[in-house]
């Protein structure tokens, strides 16, 4: 799987292009590909994995998959407090 950020996504056309996280061209991503529930869209700027594939005009994302920053979990603290 490689990494990247999204350099712009457009919602109504349902495409953008993704800057791999290792330098290079940039890589066109469809709304299609988005591996998500609901409206399938990338964040610009957001940090997305996905698989590089050879398409008919270059390198495509697929099995685009936004990374979520771990948060942390304040509930056990609070439970504990109580």
């Amino acid at each position: 799987m490689a990494a990247g950020t999204v350099k712009w996504f457009n919602d109504a056309k349902g495409f953008g292009f993704i800057e791999p996280e290792g330098g290079g061209p940039d890589v066109f991503a469809h709304y299609s590909a988005v591996q998500m529930e609901g409206f399938r869209t990338l964040k610009q700027g957001g940090r997305v994995e996905y698989e590089l594939v050879q398409g008919p005009k270059g390198c495509l994302a697929q099995n685009i998959r936004p990374l979520v920053p771990q948060l942390h979990s304040e509930i056990g603290a609070d439970a504990a407090g109580a």
